[in-house]
């Protein structure tokens, strides 16, 4: 069980998350300074702005994937170098091993996430990877069921 400011903060990914124009998977994120308990950032994941979101790129896998900017990258990147330090809260899924790389190199100290689903390719493949760098690099990550 999440704490009460963990929970507002989990709850507003799973919100801003609902702004995602992708038709299958919409992720939330949201980047906080734990010590002011300040939001810091938002994202949602979409194509880069200016790059029109049309149904017919959103309904192909193979291009929506080349095209789509992951919750996590888009809150980063407005975050800019306010992130070091911050926790990342995502929502419905946890990072994948790019969003992680991304994750760690923001200087970002914590991730509270939805556990991963261990029973399906490439998702189980995707957070092993993640969660050894986020291990290796010292980044806590807190997995919660809670939504």
């Amino acid at each position: 069980m999440l704490e009460k400011w963990d929970q507002r903060f989990f709850d507003l990914a799973a919100y801003i998350a609902d702004w995602s124009k992708d038709p299958s998977t919409k992720v939330g994120s949201v980047v906080v300074d734990p010590k002011s308990k300040r939001i810091i950032a938002t994202g949602f994941n979409g194509f880069p702005a200016g790059v029109e979101d049309r149904d017919d790129r959103l309904q192909d896998r193979a291009v929506k994937y080349e095209m789509v900017v992951h919750a996590e990258q888009n809150a980063l990147v407005a975050a800019g170098p306010s992130a070091q330090g911050c926790t990342l809260y995502v929502t419905p899924l946890p990072p994948c091993a790019r969003c992680a790389v991304i994750i760690i190199q923001a200087g970002i100290k914590r991730v509270v996430c939805p556990s991963p689903d261990r029973s399906r390719e490439p998702w189980a493949t995707q957070s092993r990877i993640a969660e050894e760098m986020f291990s290796e690099a010292g980044v806590q990550v807190d997995f919660t069921d809670a939504g």
